[in-house]
This record gives C-alpha cells, sequence and structure tokens, in this order.
C-alpha cells in the first residue's frame, strides 16, 4: 500500500521527465513553472489511489495523473490574471504572469490545456483504445466549457450577484439565487477536477459502473468540502500556511461559502461532508490511508 509521501515523489518525478523544457524555451519555462510548483499534488494522488484501490496497477495512471496536475496548474495560472483574480503569489512563490509576463502567462495556460492530453496519449503505453477515449472524453468535459470554465465564468459573474444582494435590500435577489449559484461554482470550478482524477482512475483499472458512480459521489462532496475549507482559511489562515494573498474574497464581497453562511455555519457543513466521504467509502469497503490522511488534513482546517 502506497503512502502519500510516495505518490508525491513518484508524480513529481513524472512530471519532470514528462516537461523537458524545449523552443521556444521561455513557454515551457512558464509551463512547467506553475506545475512544479511546490504543493500537495491532491488531484494526481487521487488518481493514483483510486487505480489502487479498484484494483489496477496504478503506474498505468501515471500519465493521466500527471495530465490532471497540468490542468489544474492552467486553471491556476488563469485565475491568478489581473483580468480574473489578480494575485501576485501561489503557494508562497511569485505568480507565472508575474515572473514570465501576462502574455506568456495566458499562452502557457493555453499550451497546458491541450498539452496534458497529449501526455495521456504518448506515454499510456498499457491502455488500449478504448479506455484511452472514455479517459479523454471525461478530460475534456472537466477542463471545458462544462466543467472548469463555466465555473470559473460563474464565479466572476457572482460577484455582482453578491453586490446586489448586499446593497440593494435584497430586493433584487433571494438569498436561494446566491445558494444556487456558489453550488454551481463549487461543482464546476473545484469538485469537476476531483472527479475527474476519480474517475479516470477507476476507468483505468476496470471499474464497475456502480463503483465509478460511487467515487463520483466521493469527489463531489470532498470538492465541495475542499472549497470550503479554502474559503475558511482565506479568512482564519496566515500567507506563511497558504502561500497566497489572504482576505481578499471578503474584502471584495465575492461569493464564497463563508461570505455568504458565515465561519460557524460553514465549518459545521464542512464536517458534515467529510462525514458523506467517510461512509462513502466506508460502504464500498475501500481501505485508505492516503484518502483518510487527505479527509482529516481538510477536515482540520
Amino acid at each position: 500500500m502506497k503512502k502519500m509521501n510516495d505518490y508525491i515523489e513518484l508524480i513529481n518525478k513524472a512530471i519532470d521527465e514528462f516537461m523537458p523544457v524545449h523552443y521556444p524555451h521561455r513557454l515551457f519555462k512558464s509551463m512547467k513553472y506553475t506545475v512544479t510548483l511546490p504543493g500537495k499534488r491532491l488531484r494526481p494522488v487521487m488518481c493514483l489511489e483510486t487505480c489502487r484501490l479498484f484494483g489496477g496497477n496504478y503506474e498505468d495512471a501515471l500519465p493521466t495523473a500527471c495530465a490532471i496536475e497540468m490542468l489544474h496548474a492552467q486553471t491556476l495560472i488563469h485565475d491568478d490574471l489581473p483580468c480574473m483574480d489578480n494575485d501576485d503569489y501561489r503557494r508562497g512563490k511569485l505568480t507565472n504572469h508575474r515572473v514570465f509576463g501576462e502574455a506568456h502567462a495566458v499562452l502557457a495556460g493555453d499550451a497546458l490545456l491541450t498539452f496534458a492530453p497529449q501526455i495521456i496519449l504518448k506515454y499510456s503505453k498499457n491502455l488500449g483504445a478504448d479506455k484511452l477515449i472514455k479517459i479523454l472524453k471525461e478530460y475534456f468535459q472537466a477542463a471545458g466549457a462544462y466543467g472548469v470554465i463555466a465555473g470559473q465564468i460563474v464565479d466572476i459573474e457572482s460577484e455582482k450577484l453578491m453586490q446586489s444582494f448586499e446593497f440593494s435590500g435584497k430586493i433584487d435577489i433571494d438569498k436561494s439565487e446566491l445558494e444556487k449559484t456558489l453550488n454551481y461554482i463549487h461543482a464546476h470550478k473545484t469538485a469537476d477536477l476531483f472527479k475527474l482524477a476519480l474517475r479516470a482512475g477507476a476507468i483505468i483499472a476496470d471499474a464497475s459502473d456502480k463503483e465509478i458512480e460511487e467515487i463520483t459521489k466521493f469527489g463531489q462532496n470532498l470538492g465541495i468540502a475542499f472549497q470550503i475549507a479554502d474559503d475558511i482559511l482565506d479568512e482564519t489562515s496566515t500567507f506563511e500556511q497558504m502561500g497566497k494573498t489572504l482576505g481578499k474574497d471578503k474584502a471584495e464581497g465575492k461569493l464564497t461559502y463563508t461570505n455568504l453562511y458565515g465561519l460557524e455555519k460553514s465549518k459545521e457543513d464542512l464536517n458534515k461532508l467529510i462525514n458523506k466521504c467517510f461512509n462513502i467509502l466506508d460502504r464500498n469497503n475501500l481501505k485508505s490511508e492516503v484518502f483518510e490522511q487527505i479527509l482529516n488534513k481538510i477536515k482540520a482546517c
């Protein structure tokens, strides 16, 4: 049974091998910069662990796991841009556009979006065509207009929605509309990549439809819990702990779980979601120290 650090070491080594710096060098350096920033590697770790849990060879899932981390890095590069969240730091380091310039950051993000599935196709030697098609279908669903991009655009638009709720005497908008919008943002901007990692690992392991359905429910709950925890930490943590500028969401009146429900309810709902995740693992007899460690870490935010 693999440990969290074993997976992280394996993933970091593979990413370095999959991403040599080619010409044009500044583009590839920009791409690799954000992908290789120090991080928890949650999504690729979950892909490998899910493959193992369902009886597959986790090494067969390594290219897909690394591709998902590249996709995640793409979302971070674009999310940090001045036209989006305008952040200067990510994981304790300067954001991509601060190092390479805004134009290079945009293009590096665009490049990663298409480079990642190329890694899956090039290095997944033991996966047949049918399985590759299924994995790529999952990738493009999560990466595109029905997935993280949809979540990001609604997140941007929700700022005006939140302002309307706060400053118009609640005449223009009902709180239920805000709740529906927030659920959509969390489901797509965050949970979709968690579900991608879990579903891809299950597909590679030849999991049954029922098993894939259960691990998808796990990913949905885990992704939303992760985002709630992130919203909580944005108000309660420090730059040294998080490696990014904190308090911006609250200061700018963004639609977040804590802004809508407050810290106390946010923590209560986070615990409920984590318990749901543990229940899904238990009822499916999925014994995983890695998933337990991830869940307990999120719960302890």
